[in-house]
C-alpha cells in the first residue's frame, strides 16, 4: 500500500461528538472528497455503533475504486488515548469505561487506525494542512464551549506518559476565582475564555454595574451567549466590549504561561470564539507580552487557524494517518 504515490492515498478521518459522529475521506492536501456523518449514542452496544459507522463510510471506499488507496483511519474522540487506542471514561458518551476504539476500528475495516483527543486532532491538522505547516513548537488552543489544547514540541505531539497531557483548559489562572460548573474547580482557564466564560463574564458585568446602559440588558439572561455578545460589541456596547477584554486578558495570562513553558513558534487559536477578532486576539496579545520575562518577549506569534471550522475535526483526525508507520 505505501508503494502507491503519496498523491493517490487517501485518509479516512472520523470525529466522535457527544450528539455526531462526522467523518470524510481526506486526500494529503487536505481536500475533503466525501463526508458524511451518523448520530453518536444511538446504539447501545459500541459494536453496534461501529457497524453503522462501517456501512456509512463503505460506499465512499467503493466510489473510489479500491480500498488499496486508503491508507488508514484517524479518529479523534473526548478522551481518546493516542498510546493506548482506548476512549478513556468520557462523560459525554454512552458507552461506560474504556473502549478498545481503535482495536475495534481495525477489526471492522481492516485498515491501520490511529486514535487522539479531539483538541489534539486539531493541533495535528494544523501541523499538517494549516497555519502549522513547518512549525516545530507550537500550541493549537481551541476556544468554543470548553477549552482544548495540543502541544508540539520538536515536531511532535506531547502526550506525556499516559496519552492525556495538554489539558491547559483547566489549568488554574485565577486561583480561587470563579467555579467551573463541570470540574469544581476555582479559576480554570475554561471557565474564563470559553463560550460559556463570556457568557458568564457578561452577566457578571452586567450585574455589577446595574445602572450602566447596554444592550445585552434588551434580552433575558438565558438568551445572553457569546455570539450575542459579539453581536453587540460591534454595535459599540461598552459592556460587551469589556467582556471580551476581561476575557483576553485572561486568556494572555495563561498564555504567557504557556509560552514560558515551551517556547513556542506560535500560539494558533481555533474555535467560535476567534470570530470575535480583534476583541479578543488584542487584549490576549497585550496580556500576554506583560506577563513573559523579557527574553520570551515579542518572540511568539498569536494568529487565527487556517483550518475551516466545519472541516476541522475531520482534517485533524485525518492527518493522524500519515503519521502512521
Amino acid at each position: 500500500m505505501l508503494s502507491i504515490p503519496i498523491s493517490q492515498q487517501m485518509a479516512i478521518g472520523i470525529d466522535i461528538g457527544g450528539t455526531n459522529t462526522v467523518f470524510g475521506i481526506v486526500d494529503h492536501r487536505g481536500e475533503i472528497n466525501y463526508r458524511g456523518a451518523i448520530t453518536t449514542n444511538k446504539h447501545e452496544k459500541i459494536e453496534d455503533y461501529i457497524e453503522e459507522l462501517y456501512q456509512a463510510i463503505l460506499p465512499s471506499l467503493n466510489q473510489f475504486g479500491s480500498d488499496k488507496l486508503v491508507r488508514g483511519i484517524g479518529i479523534g474522540a473526548p478522551n481518546g488515548n493516542y498510546y493506548s487506542g482506548e476512549i478513556e471514561y468520557a462523560p459525554n458518551l454512552r458507552w461506560p469505561g474504556k473502549i478498545p476504539l481503535v482495536k475495534l476500528i481495525q477489526e471492522r475495516f481492516n485498515l491501520p487506525s490511529a486514535l487522539t483527543n479531539d483538541a489534539n486532532a486539531a493541533a495535528v491538522g494544523e501541523m499538517t494542512y494549516g497555519a502549522a505547516k513547518g512549525m516545530k513548537d507550537f500550541i493549537m488552543i481551541t476556544l468554543g464551549t470548553g477549552v482544548g489544547s495540543g502541544i508540539v514540541v520538536n515536531g511532535e505531539m506531547v502526550y506525556g506518559h499516559d496519552g492525556f497531557a495538554g489539558e491547559l483548559g483547566h489549568t488554574i489562572i485565577i486561583p480561587g476565582g470563579r467555579k467551573h460548573w463541570s470540574t469544581g474547580f476555582e479559576g480554570s482557564l475554561e471557565a474564563y475564555a470559553s463560550a460559556t466564560g463570556v457568557r458568564l463574564t457578561a452577566i457578571e458585568l452586567l450585574e455589577k454595574d446595574k445602572n450602566k446602559p447596554s444592550l445585552l440588558r434588551h434580552y433575558d439572561l438565558d438568551e445572553i451567549d457569546s455570539r450575542l455578545v459579539y453581536d453587540c460589541a460591534i454595535q459599540g456596547d461598552e459592556i460587551a466590549i469589556e467582556t471580551y477584554r476581561f476575557t483576553g486578558d485572561v486568556l494572555g495570562k495563561a498564555l504567557a504561561n504557556f509560552v514560558m513553558f515551551s517556547s513556542p513558534e506560535a500560539i494558533i487559536l481555533f474555535g467560535g470564539l476567534c470570530n470575535a477578532g480583534n476583541f479578543i486576539f488584542q487584549p490576549a496579545k497585550r496580556s500576554m507580552e506583560a506577563n513573559l520575562l523579557p527574553i520570551y518577549r515579542n518572540k511568539v506569534q498569536i494568529m487565527p487557524s487556517e483550518l475551516k471550522e466545519s472541516d476541522a475535526a475531520v482534517l485533524g483526525a485525518s492527518a493522524l494517518v500519515w503519521e502512521l508507520k
